[in-house]
């Protein structure tokens, strides 16, 4: 299928893609395949019962990377898709997802995934999420992803998730089940301006003994923007889990934190941090000392924070 130049600008936007990546990939532009590749360790195989595909990585799979970002272009398209990811044991792999919606028409475009990740013994997943939005149109670009992971003993898994531009309305869901000695850890980072809303939830159950979880969203809500941060951690043996809100709120914007700690072992150790404010003053001050405008401060400030 042939690219043009918009859809080549969001695919380097929500996986830093500029040219065909080396590894395995699955594109998917406006709801059809753009380009596919396997290798002899990863395999990916489209569905048959629903939209979406199976990857399958083999046991000992290491330093190999898989890239599957989405495109919609097409004004008022409107998509589910159901990926599954099946991690074979002491693996040590890079996954690439991200979806980005450029909408220039008066009807929304909207993509909703759902990912799930089977992550087994002893292996180490790192995945990368990034959303992004364009275009000139009334129509609205919505993204409501969903992300599950269940981690087998021993096994890491770090996520990053990224939105910082254009999306209008997005609702985000992270679940994860943990097992012995299994980690997470979590890196959100979120900007909202105009009238955006954006929701993200996260319920992670620390089951096993050795387990834990590590969550930090740093945000901005500028403008008349809307967030919401919700976070659940379930200790049921004995863990470590830390969760962090860490906000900067400008404007007419409103944050919302609601953090949920539930320890169901006496040895579950679980903490929750969050911060929500207007940016200082004083920083402000000493970077327009330097030749910066206020403008040009605020976004030098919130460049760092949301690095």
């Amino acid at each position: 299928m042939e690219i043009n130049d918009i859809q080549k600008r969001i695919l380097a936007e929500v996986a830093d893609l500029h040219k065909i990546p080396a590894g395995a990939y699955n594109f998917r532009i406006d709801g059809n395949l753009a380009g596919r590749n396997t290798t002899a360790n990863i395999d990916i195989q489209t569905k048959k019962d629903v939209s979406g595909i199976d990857i399958k990585i083999k046991d000992y799979t290491k330093n190999e990377s898989v890239h599957i970002p989405v495109v919609l272009s097409n004004t008022g398209h409107k998509e589910v898709v159901y990926n599954d990811f099946y991690i074979g044991e002491n693996c040590d792999v890079v996954i690439v997802a991200g979806c980005g919606i450029d909408n220039c028409g008066s009807h929304d475009s909207r993509h909703d995934g759902v990912h799930r990740f089977y992550v087994g013994k002893n292996s180490k997943v790192k995945y990368v999420e990034k959303h992004y939005g364009s275009g000139t149109g009334t129509g609205k670009r919505i993204l409501n992803p969903v992300t599950e992971a269940y981690l087998e003993e021993g096994s890491t898994m770090e996520m990053d998730m990224v939105q910082i531009k254009g999306v209008d309305s997005t609702n985000r869901m992270t679940v994860a089940k943990l097992k012995e000695k299994a980690k997470l850890v979590v890196r959100e980072r979120l900007l909202t301006h105009g009238e955006q809303t954006a929701v993200s939830g996260y319920n992670i159950s620390l089951d096993g003994a050795g387990s834990g979880a590590d969550v930090v969203s740093r945000s901005v809500a500028k403008e008349k923007s809307y967030q919401k941060f919700e976070v659940k951690l379930s200790g049921n043996a004995p863990c470590n889990g830390h969760t962090e809100c860490d906000s900067i709120i400008m404007d007419e914007g409103k944050i919302l934190a609601i953090p949920s700690l539930e320890a169901n072992n006496i040895d579950a150790a679980l903490i929750h941090e969050a911060a929500i404010g207007k940016i200082a003053g004083e920083q402000l001050m000493k970077l327009m000392t330097l030749g910066l405008t206020e403008k040009e401060a605020e976004e030098k400030i919130i460049s760092g924070f949301l690095k």
